[in-house]
């Protein structure tokens, strides 16, 4: 029962897995019971997320909360306490901001999605194990393991979306549920492919017999060639800047989005694209330290043109979760631009960026699945004056966008700010050419993001249409959570900021060292 323990990250992983045999024993004719279990283990692990937030030391830095279990010994040249594949797990400044973001936005999820009636014991069991990847992918240290959780947060995305997900049709062409969940899926394992090569090659280059990322860290400078280095960090940064929504391997994002249902579109913009830039960080930047230095100028660049595509296509779509979904990877581009700056600001903001968009993107996607259930439309060219019918649900969907547009006061002013200020500090000429187009980007946010607020929620209502409920208790519980928080940070950011810099600042002195 260690594994249960308050102080041991490892429970984060083992409590949903607990949850989905729990569930997988309880009659799927007793939907009721199913909803207030899988409640009661979200709530969990939601306190669990806090506690670790709240209890690390940001003063001292550092992994901490470590526990080990060795799982498999390997046989090789290698020394007897180096030869083992360990389930290593801790916490850090990233980890600890990220872990609170997945833990809240699982919470929420869980509680928008007792509408579901169809197979909702199924549903909540793929839900839970999808969601204990995304914690295990957070907390270990094991590349075996990363890469392990990081599949397990994947996969159970084909069937979510292919059983609960919803088509969309457009004047010309349908595009089903069912060729959204394998378009994603596809892509993403795709992206795993080049992952999982880095790993493997990572692992035998270093000579270690060990996944360890401490201790292939201890042999980077005499193991790790600069070439090497550039090459394999290449590779990393494709495949995961692909979850990431990176340019021009997005697309399988926003159909994905619009396919799948509330809580999934919620957990995938919300957490799973974080992955990516997670990926980037914990495994690439820490462990090929001089080819971050050579791609970096690189990723900054197609970041930058995240920011203006992704902005733009969201201007040009009539789809509420269409709009959204091309929001998301613009915004995933202002966070590849603050990773990109390899300054303390600008990475400081990239994770602040990742924590804000997590919460602000599951308020979005809460309140347009609250639209679709009642309308059963999301087109933006049939809604029109629905705050006169539906007043809860256009505040907290005006809330989120201005948090989109980066509103001073809210979340995503605060990370913004960072990440443009790390942007203009960096590479000279380029750096000022860059932040210009991030700014720009932030401009055309606020143009659709008002034109969409205006149509539809502000302008003639349809009398034709019948009145609609507004936003149930269990609704406003839920999105007042999200709220909270995106208040919470654009008003008082530096207690994140603080824990965030702990596990930044190592990063960057290894980057700064090797060049």
């Amino acid at each position: 029962m260690e594994f249960l323990s308050f102080s041991n990250p490892a429970g984060l992983v083992a409590l949903p897995i607990l949850g989905c045999f729990i569930l997988f024993f309880i009659p799927g004719h007793r939907a009721n019971l199913v909803r207030w279990i899988s409640t009661t283990i979200a709530f969990l692990v939601l306190i669990i997320s806090f506690y670790f937030f709240l209890s690390f030391d940001h003063s001292e830095g550092g992994r901490q909360f470590i526990y080990e279990y060795e799982w498999l010994s390997l046989i090789g040249p290698w020394e007897e306490s180096q030869r083992a594949i360990s389930m290593s797990v801790g916490i850090d400044g990233i980890a600890a901001t990220m872990v609170l973001l997945t833990g809240i936005v699982m919470f929420t999820g869980t509680v928008v999605s007792w509408n579901i009636n169809v197979n909702n014991k199924d549903f909540f069991i793929l839900y839970f194990l999808l969601l204990s990847g995304v914690f295990g992918v957070f907390i270990t240290y094991d590349l075996f393991f990363f890469f392990f959780f990081y599949e397990l947060s994947v996969l159970p995305m084909y069937l979510l979306i292919g059983k609960w997900g919803s088509s969309s049709k457009f004047s010309s062409f349908e595009r089903t549920k069912e060729y959204s969940a394998m378009k994603l899926t596809l892509v993403l394992v795709a992206g795993s492919v080049l992952i999982w090569i880095a790993i493997i090659a990572m692992f035998v280059q270093s000579g270690t017999g060990s996944f360890h990322i401490d201790e292939i860290q201890k042999v980077i400078p005499d193991k790790f060639s600069s070439e090497f280095q550039s090459a394999f960090f290449l590779m990393l940064m494709i495949g995961f800047g692909i979850l990431a929504g990176l340019w021009p391997f997005h697309t399988w994002s926003p159909d994905g989005h619009v396919a799948a249902p509330t809580a999934v579109s919620m957990v995938h913009a919300g957490v799973l694209m974080k992955l990516g830039a997670f990926g980037i960080i914990r495994v690439g930047m820490t462990l090929l330290p001089e080819g971050a230095q050579v791609w970096m100028p690189l990723l900054i660049g197609l970041g930058a043109v995240n920011v203006i595509y992704g902005a733009l296509s969201a201007m040009g779509q009539t789809d509420l979760k269409y709009v959204i979904g091309y929001s998301s990877v613009s915004h995933m581009g202002y966070v590849l631009m603050g990773l990109g700056t390899l300054s303390l600001v600008g990475l400081n903001g990239a994770v602040l960026q990742m924590f804000s968009h997590g919460v602000m993107t599951a308020l979005f996607f809460a309140v347009a699945g609250m639209i679709y259930e009642r309308t059963h439309t999301r087109d933006s060219l049939v809604l029109s004056g629905l705050a006169q019918k539906m007043g809860i649900i256009a505040v907290l969907f005006t809330l989120a966008g201005l948090t989109s547009l980066g509103l001073p006061g809210l979340s995503g002013f605060a990370a913004e700010l960072l990440i443009f200020i790390g942007i203009f500090q960096s590479y000279e000429i380029w750096g000022i050419i860059l932040g210009s187009l991030a700014v720009i980007g932030a401009a055309i946010t606020a143009v659709y993001i008002l034109r969409l607020l205006s149509k539809v929620f502000f302008g003639l209502a349809d009398d034709t249409l019948p009145e609609y409920l507004d936003s149930t208790p269990r609704e406003k519980f839920a999105a007042s959570i999200l709220v909270i928080f995106i208040v919470l940070v654009g008003l008082w950011p530096f207690p994140f900021v603080k824990i965030i810099e702990s596990g930044v600042e190592p990063i960057l002195l290894q980057i700064v060292g090797a060049g």
